[in-house]
């Protein structure tokens, strides 16, 4: 087992053991949206459809996720709105995702309007000037207090989709893994992780389903030619059979937090709202994070750091 320290958890009037390791975190160019609609419901729908099929880079086409709601009054066409994050490793196939993605799945949706959720990034994709062409030639040029937009005529309306979008560069990959006793307290600590992130965290989404990820991988595979395969070292079921587990004996259940922000700093905090947050559920008897040495990315994120930060 890795070398560990304690952490005291003063609802439960307890320590939890906290391994002295670290999450490796990685560049990807990342693309924010600002879904707006008639009202929340029409606008959490354009949301999830178009954050879907989108939970890791490894197979999916991108990883996307939802961030937040925004109130009325602090969007250009004040309606209530909803923050998509989407992310991919080059701005060329980041810009091919974000026009499928608004082109088929908001402009779709009821009511909706796209506009870019990164107004100053310097890097612009043409995204709304390539949907335009949807519009056979009846689109038109326009604007949104001072946003330029498209307006392309749709069987209920007009769609406003914004002209071009920003792009930064952003971290992926912040996680935390955490070991429990038991299924029912590991999904409970994984829930209150993640709702502890989504309330008090801005900035960062959780890209896997609900926020949490129960198929953790690692780099590469030990048989096939795979990009990755599932993190055996962390597998329950294989304790007993491979001689470098390292689930201790007490844990027959590990879940994932994945988290991807548009700064380190948001991804630090929500690494650590999340781990206080899951280790107050009785049955978490051990937080830890996935790493491959240094190999994956050059982000590396230490428990006891972000702890230490946040305390």
């Amino acid at each position: 087992m890795s070398e560990t320290f304690d952490y005291y958890v003063e609802n439960r009037d307890t320590f939890v053991k906290i391994e002295d390791t670290f999450a490796e975190a990685f560049p990807l160019w990342a693309g924010r949206v600002l879904i707006t609609a008639e009202n929340e419901k029409w606008a959490l729908t354009a949301a999830n459809v178009a954050t879907g099929f989108a939970t890791s880079i490894i197979m999916a086409p991108a990883e996307a996720g939802i961030e937040g709601f925004v109130k009325p009054e602090e969007t250009p066409d004040n309606r209530v709105g909803v923050y998509i994050q989407i992310y991919n490793r080059t701005r060329f196939d980041l810009k091919n995702q974000m026009i499928l993605r608004i082109g088929q799945t908001i402009m779709t949706c009821p009511t909706t309007a796209a506009y870019d959720g990164l107004p100053e990034a310097k890097r612009r994709l043409k995204i709304g000037r390539s949907i335009r062409l949807f519009g056979d030639g009846f689109q038109k040029k326009g604007m949104v207090n001072d946003r330029k937009v498209w307006k392309i005529p749709v069987m209920e309306g007009v769609f406003v989709v914004e002209d071009s979008f920003g792009a930064v560069q952003a971290i992926a990959g912040g996680n935390f893994l955490i070991l429990a006793k038991n299924r029912e307290s590991g999904l409970k600590a994984a829930e209150e992780a993640v709702e502890a992130i989504k309330n008090n965290v801005k900035e960062v989404i959780l890209p896997f389903p609900g926020g949490v990820c129960r198929s953790g991988s690692k780099a590469g595979s030990l048989k096939y030619k795979l990009k990755a395969s599932t993190n055996h070292p962390y597998c329950p079921v294989l304790k007993k059979i491979i001689p470098n587990s390292k689930v201790p004996e007490d844990v027959n259940c590990v879940y994932e937090i994945v988290i991807n922000g548009l700064s380190l700093e948001a991804v630090k905090k929500a690494m650590a709202e999340g781990i206080k947050a899951a280790v107050k559920v009785p049955g978490v008897t051990r937080i830890s994070a996935g790493n491959y040495g240094g190999k994956l990315g050059p982000y590396k994120i230490y428990l006891k750091d972000v702890l230490e930060l946040q305390s």
